[in-house]
């Protein structure tokens, strides 16, 4: 690489002026990943020679990979006029079009391509090319505002040469429904359930949007099962309006699907939903499904600000009517099969053994969403007693287990399962992750190499096959064990993967449009803009955060490893030094000498079982280097991506409110309060940060006089403009009223008691202790952590 820059470079002294230099030197720095320097070097060989289309096409591919739109409009437009008989050269100018924002302007270069062609093109015939032409311009027309009548004649009029009906057909029944013609929508979703779309629960979201069109933007994008049904409160008529289509137009001829079956019980209430809950939950534990209590869980809805949500909190999931019913379903069917072995006394049919080891299970599920971790592990050791090779229960009983807090326990329990079906990838994965919970990294990558290859390192295998979930559990593992570097070292790879993601969108620019993908191609361009908002890469650029402050914070972690200065030691003490040193050297050597060989024989191992190539050796794989660079400055520029690209995410700001006081940037900590403000302003993480604020504001160093002023003004906005100790005993009195509050608020309102005295220690204690665990927010980790404020109080609050 070094020598090739060399080269390039020498050959540009020896003449400037050649174009071919200036390209190489581009592709250089292409090949670098330093696209805004090759950007630069093929525009200067583009001063030398314009109208080259090499260097043009190869501008255009980084200007749309770096998201430089306008200028690749134009890069595309120069290539147009150099060579228009070229058929890639009108689509992609027609995408630099769209993805400017200029839709008339796309369809209009897709019109004058079309118009060039002579009658009998295989580009006006049926086929698949044209197919995703006609289609892509049709997609273009839609997102035109209020143009839908436009894109519903543009879609008939190429229906005879689209050979994707179901896109076809779904883009017909959007434009009908927004145009309030529901017949038309009626009519194509007929013919969807007709070729065997019965399954697909978008579809019946776009069935129930005759009801209201102005609901179908947000109907059509929820994901896995949810329709509109369990998305908005229904009103009566509308309900019994859908029942009705479900009964005459869908049970005659689906009545086999299980989506037809199941969306219908979203909208009877009552005796009517009583009767269909127990056909659906008997049908299920006869044919013995381990899924059925997640599904059943779909059920507990509450009407938040005019939207459904589901309920995951046991402290609103004991109280809801649903989950009510379905305890005394489910108990009156262990009742009859103990005394009777059937589901129903009347039944006429004994059921067969493994009904009643589902039926127990299903109880063990609903006293899991309960949080009654007892009652649902003495369940399991019923289901155990009776078949004790049933892996799925030991699953559960693992996650039982492992939410009481012995997360030991839970992985003996999980890994005795995943000994009975060494074939399960799904339970083994399970056993690792919960290993790596565990703190037990060894036993993990042994579980995990069981499905890598064999050949080599596997944890360069599993990097090489971007597995995020285990590098985040072996980074968190580490950080606990205060392992710095090499958590740093796991962060730091998933992070990579990303940018490996983001990368490899650039082999599509050029592909896609030659084969004419560009629907497909649009969408991966939207995604990769929002490709920093996932929860892999969050959880991931959290953790580096985490340790760099932590770092930041103690100073003295880094130090541990550098030599004493031994010009202020005396001869005794230099002597001692030296030898702890030298012995701490010694066994640091053999240690690397010795997982160098265990790495060495395990790739010969793998050598004699199947060839291939040998994994890169990592020169830094305890992250050595990662400890060396600036704390803050590095906290800094993951907190900066995270605030761009995930604002929506409570946790970015607490993240940002953490790095910016550090940095005494109270400006952006204030910022950062407001927006946990507009996010959950009832977290504990607000509040507390709220008191740390008001705390150490005032003795920040390096800031001016303006804006404390500032900062004090907007401050008080969020204290209600009342004085901290006051602020803190209205939030304890209002916590005290409203039993519903959530143990880590508590705890928190209950530590800047303390901190503010804004009253007694022990009104701080009993706003922990007197509500007990029946209240939202209840679980080990927050126990924990209310255990420790407690403890934190002293011996007065025992």
């Amino acid at each position: 690489r070094d020598e090739a820059h060399a080269l390039v470079k020498e050959g540009l002294m020896n003449d400037m002026r050649s174009h071919v230099c200036w390209h190489v030197y581009g592709l250089l720095h292409r090949s670098d990943r330093n696209y805004n320097e090759a950007i630069k070097a093929y525009k200067q060989a583009l001063r030398i020679d314009s109208d080259n289309i090499q260097i043009l096409r190869d501008l255009s591919m980084l200007q749309v990979q770096m998201r430089d739109l306008p200028g690749f409009a134009v890069t595309r437009h120069n290539i147009l006029s150099l060579k228009p008989n070229g058929k890639i050269n009108w689509l992609a100018f027609a995408l630099a079009k769209h993805l400017n924002g200029d839709l008339r302007g796309a369809v209009s270069v897709i019109d004058i391509y079309l118009g060039t062609l002579t009658e009998g093109a295989p580009e006006l015939a049926r086929g698949f090319e044209a197919s995703e032409l006609a289609l892509y311009r049709n997609k273009i027309l839609a997102e035109i505002p209020d143009n839908y009548k436009e894109a519903l004649d543009h879609l008939s009029a190429c229906e005879n040469i689209v050979v994707d009906r179901t896109s076809w057909l779904m883009a017909r029944t959007k434009y009908h429904l927004n145009l309030g013609e529901y017949a038309g929508a009626k009519g194509a979703i007929a013919e969807m359930f007709r070729s065997g779309m019965t399954e697909n629960y978008i579809v019946h979201s776009m069935y129930m949007c005759v009801l209201d069109s102005g609901l179908c933007k947000e109907a059509w994008s929820l994901p896995g099962t949810r329709t509109l049904a369990s998305y908005v409160p229904l009103s009566q008529e509308q309900k019994e309006k859908l029942l009705e289509g479900y009964k005459t137009d869908l049970f005659p001829d689906y009545g086999f699907s299980a989506a037809v079956q199941r969306i219908p019980m979203n909208l009877v209430e009552g005796d009517r939903f009583r009767n269909s809950l127990d056909v659906f939950v008997r049908k299920k534990l006869v044919k013995g499904v381990p899924s059925l209590c997640l599904e059943l869980s779909t059920f507990l809805l509450e009407d938040r600000n005019g939207r459904y949500q589901l309920l995951d909190d046991p402290y609103d999931v004991k109280r809801h009517p649903t989950f009510k019913l379905l305890v005394e379903l489910v108990d009156g069917y262990i009742s009859s099969l103990e005394r009777n072995k059937k589901l129903l006394p009347d039944d006429e049919h004994e059921e067969p053994p493994s009904t009643e080891l589902w039926t127990w299970y299903l109880r063990a599920g609903l006293h899991e969403l309960a949080a009654e971790y007892s009652e649902g592990l003495a369940m399991l050791e019923k289901c155990l007693e009776h078949t004790p090779t049933a892996v799925d229960v030991y699953e559960l009983k693992g996650r039982l287990v492992k939410s009481s807090g012995d997360i030991k326990t839970a992985v003996e329990i999980l890994d005795k399962g995943r000994d009975l079906d060494r074939q399960d990838r799904y339970i083994n994965n399970q056993t690792t992750q919960y290993m790596l919970e565990a703190g037990m990294e060894s036993d993990a990558l042994n579980r995990i190499s069981l499905f890598t290859k064999h050949e080599g390192n596997p944890e360069a295998n599993l990097y090489d096959m971007q597995c995020s979930w285990y590098e985040l559990g072996l980074a968190a593992c580490y950080a606990k064990k205060e392992l710095w570097g090499k958590s740093l070292k796991k962060y730091s790879a998933v992070v990579k993967h990303f940018d490996d993601f983001n990368e490899d969108q650039f082999d599509f620019h050029a592909y896609c449009v030659r084969k004419v993908t560009l629907r497909a191609y649009t969408e991966v361009l939207r995604f990769e803009d929002n490709l920093w908002e996932e929860d892999y890469y969050f959880r991931a650029a959290s953790g580096i955060i985490c340790i760099y402050l932590h770092l930041f914070d103690n100073p003295s972690i880094l130090e541990d490893d550098k030599e004493p200065d031994y010009s202020k030691l005396t001869g005794a003490e230099r002597k001692k030094a030296k030898a702890i040193a030298r012995k701490k050297r010694i066994q640091a050597e053999k240690k690397e000498a010795e997982k160098r060989q265990k790495e060495a024989e395990s790739a010969d191992n793998g050598g004699q079982k199947k060839k291939g190539k040998a994994s890169a050796v990592d020169e830094d794989a305890d992250g050595k280097e990662l400890l060396k660079k600036n704390p803050l400055d590095e906290a800094k520029k993951f907190s900066a991506v995270l605030s761009k690209h995930c604002p929506k995410r409570f946790g970015t700001w607490v993240l940002q409110y953490d790095v910016a006081m550090r940095r005494s940037k109270i400006l952006l900590a204030l910022q950062a309060l407001y927006r946990m403000k507009s996010l959950d302003d009832n977290n504990a993480e607000y509040f507390s940060r709220l008191v740390d604020f008001a705390t150490k504001s005032d003795n920040l160093k390096d800031v001016s006089p303006g804006v404390h002023r500032v900062t004090s003004t907007e401050f008080q906005k969020l204290l209600n403009h009342k004085p901290l100790p006051e602020f803190v005993a209205a939030a304890a009195g209002k916590a005290k009223e409203d039993k519903q509050t959530s143990l880590p608020l508590r705890a928190a309102i209950a530590k800047a008691i303390v901190k503010t005295k804004s009253d007694s220690l022990e009104a701080a204690t009993n706003l922990i202790l007197n509500d007990g665990l029946d209240g939202r927010g209840v679980d080990v980790d927050a126990c924990r952590s209310a255990l420790q404020t407690l403890n934190g109080f002293g011996s007065e609050s025992a």
